[in-house]
């Protein structure tokens, strides 16, 4: 027996057979092509092209009608990128001018592409890389002639075992009835964790060496909560599974109870449970979840894939398609946060990539550099306001001086639309992220000129431990229980109470039931998280005093030894 450990992205447990994918491409070749040949090799690089577009639009047609937004939006995002100048027309100038075979040209523009998205600090968008390289990936093999979606024969309920899976992949597994999934690569924010998530088939990532060490026709357990891959267990272990298993299942019917009920906890506190969304199509599996509106809607998804930025009219369009679905429900709209270098996506153009891009122009520093960027979105924002409760949310402010240029934006850009007798919310709502540390400390004087915060924990807790999160060598380090970490949200709430604002949190662990109860005893009244983690924080909600919450919460802070902490914290959560 061998246990391997990796982050768990898709909760639930599975027992079954491995089905090891190996899928490595050969050594790129690199050769001439004589120049009367040139026409030709440009033409099998654009059959490559098509090839790759009817496969991923055939598997597109495998999605089941009631699967998540998510399933399509992914495969879409492929789609789109064949079309981008950047992967089916560079490659073909490449071979003309130097003269070079298909392969070789589409690598090299493969390797350029990557090197750029690596410099972006942004973590979804940094994580386009893998998007990239997928596509390339299967273009790739349909140059080598290497079809794979007329794939290995996959029993159902196998247990697939890769290095690393597309979207496409992930879909194709649940068409096919695989019960679970281990990669050696990947991260929690990666599209295949996602699709793991919103599909429900339970899924471990990062488990380094996997297919190094299974072998196809052994027997696996799939621990997905506990990212906990156990190879060739024996009788004993196999039971004790089994029986978690059966209250997983249990766990689950119990939460699903409680979709339409209210998030009170015991001693009558209310709370606000909001949902996390990327696209406009994600807003139906935030109402499946029964969240009370959206704390999140980050619009940069709405600019990538694309050479030029999305015009005013079309994110008009987006916003109030979100607004409309959820009537009479809070939406709040985050501004652009793009990062350092942002060329391939609509974003900003002719940018030089930077030595530091998470200290350099992104969020809200780029659009007050780049306002031709920002005014059609402030005026697509004050436009769908009068369709609902819309809010508008400033991303990594950092000083007085950012607020007051944005706030002498949105004054400028209103009094335009009055004057062209445009409708929009004169009083509409806005706020500001904090996520740097600055803004934390400083939030006792952002608060006068905001009207709420929301606490993005994943880059406030990196920037405050100086870490990231999704370096290997150093994400360990990555732990929002560090004193300093909590003594920054601490502030924010207090200050947000002393203003009588409210206080949100949209970041990772405001979604993380392991911190639910301390961040109710610190005093924190909104929630904002991906859907699927909502019935579960709303189950612990339910079953809270904040009162008995608020005196643990201040012995908390009172402790100097980290690891003391999380001892504590851990005992509350088993209680």
């Amino acid at each position: 027996m061998l246990a391997l450990h990796g982050t768990g992205v898709s909760d639930g447990i599975v027992i079954g057979k491995a089905f090891v994918l190996q899928r490595d491409l050969p050594e790129i070749p690199e050769y001439a092509i004589p120049k009367e040949y040139i026409e030709e090799e440009v033409t099998r690089f654009q059959r490559a092209v098509e090839a790759s577009r009817r496969q991923l639009l055939a598997i597109r047609e495998h999605i089941p009608a009631n699967a998540p937004p998510e399933a399509s939006s992914f495969l879409d995002a492929h789609l789109l990128m064949l079309d981008d100048k950047m992967i089916s027309m560079a490659p073909i100038d490449a071979i003309r001018q130097k003269q070079c075979n298909a392969e070789w040209s589409l690598k090299t523009q493969s390797d350029i592409l990557s090197a750029m998205f690596e410099q972006m600090d942004d973590h979804y968008l940094r994580n386009k890389k893998t998007d990239v390289n997928q596509v390339v990936t299967r273009i790739l093999r349909n140059l080598l002639q290497q079809n794979y979606d007329e794939d290995e024969k996959i029993a159902a309920g196998a247990i697939v075992v890769a290095d690393d899976l597309t979207p496409a992949d992930t879909v194709m597994l649940k068409h096919n009835h695989v019960h679970a999934f281990v990669t050696s690569l990947g991260g929690p924010i990666s599209h295949t964790a996602i699709l793991a998530r919103s599909l429900g088939i339970p899924a471990i990532v990062s488990a380094h060496s996997a297919t190094r060490y299974v072998r196809s026709g052994e027997e696996l357990i799939v621990d997905g909560k506990r990212g906990m891959l156990i190879i060739a267990p024996d009788r004993h272990i196999v039971e004790e599974y089994r029986r978690r298993k059966k209250e997983i299942l249990r766990q689950r019917r119990e939460l699903n109870r409680l979709r339409t009920s209210r998030a009170v906890t015991r001693d009558h506190r209310r709370i606000m449970l909001l949902a996390n969304i990327e696209l406009p199509a994600d807003v139906r599996a935030a109402a499946q979840a029964g969240a009370e509106g959206i704390g999140l809607y980050r619009t940069e998804f709405l600019f990538m894939n694309r050479p030029a930025p999305p015009n005013e009219e079309e994110q008009f369009r987006a916003y109030v398609k979100v607004v409309k679905s959820l009537p009479g429900k809070p939406v709040t709209i985050r501004t652009l946060d793009l990062g350092a270098d942002k060329q391939v996506d609509g974003g900003r153009a002719g940018a030089t990539i930077t030595v530091n891009p998470a200290l350099g122009l992104r969020a809200v520093r780029l659009c007050l550099h780049d306002t031709s960027l920002f005014r059609p979105q402030l005026r697509a924002i004050l436009r769908a306001s009068v369709y609902g409760d819309v809010r508008m949310m400033i991303p990594m402010l950092s000083s007085q001086d950012e607020i007051f240029r944005v706030l002498d934006l949105l004054e400028e850009t209103k009094s335009e639309l009055k004057r062209s007798r445009v409708k929009f919310n004169p009083k509409i709502p806005v706020g500001g992220m904090i996520e740097v540390p600055a803004a934390a400390i400083s939030a006792d004087l952002f608060a006068p000129y905001l009207d709420f915060f929301s606490i993005g924990t994943n880059d406030l807790i990196q920037y405050t431990l100086a870490i990231d999160r999704v370096d290997d060598a150093v994400n360990y380090l990555y732990d929002p229980l560090h004193p300093s970490v909590l003594r920054l949200i601490d502030i924010t709430i207090q200050a947000g109470k002393k203003a009588r604002i409210p206080v949100a949190m949209c970041g990772e662990m405001a979604g993380d039931p392991r911190y639910t109860s301390l961040l109710l005893g610190l005093g924190l009244t909104e929630f904002s998280m991906h859907p699927v983690t909502l019935l579960e924080v709303k189950k612990i909600v339910r079953d809270s005093n904040v009162g008995e919450l608020t005196r643990f919460a201040k012995r908390v802070m009172k402790i100097r030894d980290i690891r003391e902490v999380h001892t504590l914290v851990e005992k509350l959560n088993q209680r």
